[in-house]
C-alpha cells in the first residue's frame, strides 16, 4: 500500500490514518493480515494492542489482548500469566502462533511475541 495523498491524509479520520499505517506495517514486515487468517495455520501478525484484561480463575488465569492490525483484530491469550511487562494498550507488537479460537473469536495462545518501539 503506498502513501495517501496529501489531500486523503488532511480529510482522513485519524483512526482511518492509524489503521493505514498498520497495514503498511503488514507488509513491511511480511506479516499476514488478520482479515486473511485461518484457523490452524501458523502466522506471523503484527498491530497495535487496542486492550489488555486479566481474568483471574480458579483454574487458570488468563491474560487477553486485542490486537488490531487495521484490517481486523485477533486476540492474543496468555495462560497463566496475570501481567506480562510491555503487554499494554497502545503497544506495538509483532506476534507468531498457530491460529485457534477463544469465546468465538481468532486467537493466538501463548504467542511468541517481540514488543516494537514506538513509530516502528
Amino acid at each position: 500500500m503506498g502513501r495517501a495523498s496529501l489531500l486523503q491524509r488532511l480529510t482522513a479520520s485519524a483512526e482511518n490514518l492509524d489503521a493505514a499505517e498498520l497495514q503498511e506495517s503488514v507488509g513491511i514486515r511480511s506479516c499476514m493480515p488478520v482479515c486473511d487468517l485461518q484457523r490452524g495455520n501458523y502466522v506471523k501478525v503484527v498491530g497495535r494492542l487496542r486492550a489488555v484484561v486479566y481474568t483471574p480463575s480458579e483454574t487458570v488465569p488468563t491474560l487477553l489482548a486485542d490486537l488490531f492490525d487495521g484490517t481486523e483484530s485477533l486476540d492474543l491469550v496468555w495462560l497463566g500469566q496475570r501481567r506480562i511487562p510491555g503487554i499494554e494498550p497502545g503497544r506495538r507488537v509483532l506476534a507468531r502462533g498457530r491460529v485457534g479460537e477463544h469465546d468465538g473469536r481468532l486467537a493466538i495462545y501463548n504467542p511468541w511475541y517481540e514488543l516494537l518501539a514506538p513509530g516502528s
